[in-house]
């Protein structure tokens, strides 16, 4: 079979960065934190990605999960670490751009990071367990309407985006209800099985695998693929949504630029192997590619616009 032009020049530019780095890198393992717990959605796609990579730099790739604090203790060991490649980090931007304004103690800022590429957009829903009477997003807005405030939803952090998603939604439609913490999906997903909230705001990634969570309301301006029948925030009236999710691959800033290079070229050819498919296609996702200047240029600009929302929706530091 012929290899497609584009992953030609990928392969080459990464062998073309390995040949100019010499020994130099990688010279040892690469430990990839994910800032989230193990056995979130984040967590499975990040884990195939650092096996991908691991395949084209020729390091083994090791996993550390550093979760909590909406995911800034993870972000935040990687802004302190040795800029040589050595330590990457895999998930969400929302520890960048929405959590310095809502969690207390965040010391890093948009440029401690060098930026390597996005792998994909995660998408939130709504979403009840097995023990929940709901039926419908409608039914869970009328419980709401009857009781407010009393109503409580999980979800993976304050900060992060399907605690925005779900502030914003309360909003936009006058409802009222009270949110619970915890320290990412992973966590989350038992306690909804349980009944301990009656709700929650939880990644489409972490809940397709899960057939006894129902999801109510996608947070998209378009239907998901995973859940066709399943009604948009949208459609239910709510005019300004908060965007996805973008996740992807991080290294402290200062990095040199030849290891830059090829750690975003072993990312865009890791991204065509079956075993990434496989693994979005188990969790409801797509990738979403962009080279780490646009993931860059596309955090500065969410950063700003995240501090509007959270203004807006009198959100303050925790």
């Amino acid at each position: 079979m012929t290899t497609p032009r584009w992953m030609a020049a990928a392969l080459m530019l990464a062998g073309g960065c390995q040949a100019a780095l010499g020994q130099s890198w990688p010279s040892k393992q690469i430990e990839l934190i994910i800032a989230f717990p193990a056995g979130s959605g984040v967590d499975v796609i990040g884990r195939a990605v650092g096996a991908a990579i691991a395949q084209q730099v020729g390091q083994s790739v090791v996993v550390l999960n550093r979760d909590g604090a909406a995911g800034t203790l993870g972000f935040g060991a990687l802004a302190a670490a040795a800029p040589d490649g050595h330590t990457i980090a895999f998930g969400p931007t929302t520890p960048i751009a929405n959590a310095p304004y809502l969690v207390k103690g965040v010391r890093y800022t948009v440029g401690s990071f060098s930026y390597i590429c996005q792998v994909f957009e995660n998408v939130f829903a709504v979403a009840v367990g097995p023990q929940s009477k709901v039926k419908s997003v409608q039914e869970l807005l009328a419980a709401a309407k009857d009781a407010p405030g009393k109503l409580t939803y999980g979800h993976a952090g304050i900060g992060t985006i399907p605690h925005l998603s779900m502030e914003n939604m309360g909003d936009a439609l006058n409802h009222r209800f009270t949110a619970v913490p915890f320290r990412g999906d992973a966590p989350l997903v038992p306690a909804l099985l349980r009944g301990e909230v009656d709700f929650a705001a939880v990644g489409v990634s972490t809940i397709r695998p899960q057939p006894a969570i129902r999801a109510l309301a996608i947070f998209a301006d378009k239907r998901h693929p995973a859940y066709p029948d399943v009604p948009t925030v949208k459609e239910l009236g709510v005019k300004t949504s908060v965007p996805p999710g973008h996740n992807g691959l991080f290294a402290p800033a200062g990095i040199s630029t030849d290891v830059r290079k090829a750690l975003e070229a072993a990312c865009r050819t890791a991204l065509r192997q079956e075993s990434i498919a496989k693994v979005m296609a188990n969790t409801g996702q797509s990738i979403e590619y962009l080279s780490g200047t646009d993931f860059h240029a596309q955090t500065v600009a969410d950063y700003k616009a995240k501090g509007e929302l959270i203004k807006r929706l009198g959100l303050g530091a925790q």
